[in-house]
């Protein structure tokens, strides 16, 4: 696990190096904000068209020689553009091709290496095991961002390709001496203990569908994503406006939400059995801090507030995963995580206009205070209603001669 959570990290940073490049790119390319914006929207379709058939493939063939194998492959589309720009063939159809490319291999990749870091501790460390990959990704993610800027500027963009190629290598290269722990859930495919036919597309949907559990964390996640996590624009809008802060400011509180994610990755490890109950509280937590930042009156008072905002919001989202990755049989994961990685991309794509339009309407501050208090409100009437539905235990009196207890059961069997 220590190995593989090397590899993540080295991986993450950089993913997250390419991803900042390429977006100068686009703009050294064309100028254009509005390309940029089209070329992360290329590279994530694939996940809404295509998430349901990678999660399928992740349950039908061994995990180890799936991700060893989509690992290089992105490393192979990283060289291939890396080639390009240093030779400046590249322009934007093919960069669209590629970003494409990469977005397919993505809905393989993404749920392979989630359930592969599962298979290598124990079940009861799973939890934790997923707030380790939540704290590698965001360490890489600061990483890769920062790396980016001095890469292009002392070896060129190129080399934060080729950087990013080698870093999937490197996982490639790992993964093969890989160990599960004793008591880790075992690869259903080297199990060999699932029917083939039971390992279509349908039956992860219908087993998404048919868990309330899920449906309520689908729920739960969106109202979240869509009217209270997107906080790279509606917290800029905030500090820029009517806070009167600059873009140094806005870069202070980007800070700030990064130290929050890396916190409450750390504590998000530390949970031993979440739930849907616990997301839900986390989630409606954040909605009321979320309420108190768009009423803040100072840049001073907005920074004491994003801290907390970000570590609820860091935990609530270890805790969520854990509950998708674990609840399903092993035989299952794949295709719900294909499942949840559709459901995600609906909410990531629909949410910033859906928000865009709401600000217009309320203003930025409105904005906040009206979405932080429809997602709390909306998961607190979720969990009364959940508690008048809940069937109440009734004890009956016992009478003289009346058999009871383990006595009872002893006489049934």
């Amino acid at each position: 696990m220590r190995w593989w959570s090397v590899a993540n990290l080295v991986s993450n940073a950089g993913t997250w190096m390419q991803l900042t490049v390429q977006n100068l790119l686009v703009l050294q390319i064309t100028g254009s904000a509005a390309a940029t914006g089209l070329s992360m929207s290329v590279q994530a379709a694939p996940a809404l068209f295509v998430s349901l058939l990678g999660g399928a493939a992740v349950d039908r063939w061994p995990r180890k020689l799936t991700v060893a194998v989509s690992q290089a492959l992105l490393g192979a589309v990283a060289f291939t553009t890396a080639l390009l720009v240093a030779l400046d063939r590249i322009d934007m159809p093919a960069l669209m091709v590629l970003a494409a490319v990469t977005g397919v291999i993505a809905t393989v990749d993404g749920p392979a290496c989630a359930l592969l870091g599962n298979d290598l501790v124990p079940v009861e460390d799973v939890p934790s095991a997923i707030g380790v990959g939540a704290l590698v990704h965001s360490a890489g993610r600061l990483t890769g961002t920062a790396l980016a800027g001095v890469t292009v500027g002392f070896l060129g963009t190129s080399a934060a390709y080729a950087a990013n190629g080698l870093s999937f290598l490197f996982v490639a290269a790992v993964v093969p001496f890989l160990r599960p722990a004793p008591g880790a859930v075992q690869d259903p495919v080297s199990a060999e203990r699932v029917d083939r036919e039971e390992m279509g597309v349908r039956q992860g949907l219908a087993y998404f569908a048919r868990r309330p559990r899920l449906v309520a964390l689908a729920a739960v996640t969106g109202l979240s994503s869509v009217f209270g996590r997107n906080y790279g624009l509606t917290l800029a809008v905030l500090v820029t406006g009517p806070l009167a802060g600059g873009a140094g400011a806005f870069g202070t509180v980007s800070t700030v939400l990064a130290v929050g994610g890396i916190l409450g990755a750390v504590l998000g490890a530390r949970l031993r059995r979440p739930s849907v109950r616990t997301v839900g509280l986390l989630a409606a937590a954040g909605g009321l801090l979320q309420v108190a930042a768009g009423l803040s009156p100072s840049l001073a008072v907005l920074l004491v507030l994003v801290l907390p905002m970000a570590v609820v919001e860091s935990v609530s989202d270890t805790a969520g995963t854990a509950v998708l990755q674990t609840d399903p049989p092993p035989h299952l994961r794949g295709r719900v995580l294909g499942v949840w990685s559709s459901v995600g991309t609906v909410w990531g794509l629909g949410g910033p206009p859906a928000l865009g339009l709401l600000m217009e309407w309320a203003g930025t501050r409105g904005a906040l205070v009206a979405g932080g208090l429809l997602i709390a409100g909306a998961i607190a009437t979720g969990l009364l209603a959940r508690r008048r539905t809940a069937p109440v235990p009734v004890t009956l009196p016992a009478k003289d001669g009346d058999i009871t207890g383990r006595a009872a059961l002893g006489t049934a069997a």
